[in-house]
């Protein structure tokens, strides 16, 4: 398909239809979330995964995370009790565990020699209901690497270019997410975000002191 932007607000069941059948053709489609606009794949698609690497001009040795409809999906997916982060998801927080051993994702050569995984349960309706309607979905901010997140479908769109399916969800906030180490114990804190540091506590979450 040529480049086409799309509103989710207005139809956001078409929206996630039309993203569907994108991202199962092996495409990439700029989503809105709760943070800043992303780009996606499907992560069992080892080649799609790279030209996500490639439309950013991103470091090949770095990794992507991933994006679930809610705590099971994360689960299937995880080698590590995620019961904690009941209180804190949906929400801008992404963790990083241990995977499971039967998990097929190509997230980057970084996730794959730690055998990790970055996951988030994004508070957006319609992310979640894509990745419930197509599976987990491999996503990184919709940016060229080292430049600002564009707060628009628009503008994401056209700072990544070539031939890209966008749902405009209107503008995003534009704070990246909290992510947090878990594979270690305690916890530790890799970039402070849009979830305050100190709610990981309140939820019960063992952390390393900044």
């Amino acid at each position: 398909m040529t480049g086409h932007l799309l509103d989710a607000v207005a139809d956001p069941v078409g929206a996630v239809a039309a993203a569907a059948a994108e991202l199962r053709a092996g495409r990439h489609v700029v989503l809105p979330t709760d943070t800043v606009y992303g780009v996606a794949a499907l992560p069992h698609d080892a080649d799609a995964v790279v030209g996500l690497f490639d439309r950013k001009g991103r470091d090949a040795a770095k990794s992507v995370a991933v994006l679930v409809a809610d705590p099971a999906q994360a689960g299937a997916l995880a080698d590590a009790d995620l019961d904690a982060l009941a209180g804190l998801w949906p929400g801008p927080l992404t963790v990083v565990v241990r995977r499971a051993a039967d998990a097929v994702l190509h997230l980057g050569p970084e996730a794959e020699a730690l055998g990790t995984v970055g996951l988030r349960c994004p508070d957006h309706d319609l992310v979640r209901a894509l990745a419930a309607e197509v599976g987990p979905l491999a996503t990184t901010s919709a940016n060229r690497s080292g430049e600002p997140s564009p707060p628009t479908a628009a503008e994401a769109a056209a700072v990544l270019g070539g031939e890209l399916l966008a749902l405009d969800g209107g503008p995003c906030d534009g704070t990246p997410s909290t992510v947090v180490d878990l594979t270690v114990s305690p916890a530790v804190v890799l970039r402070e975000g849009a979830l305050d540091v100190a709610a990981l506590s309140t939820a019960g979450l063992d952390v390393a002191p900044r």
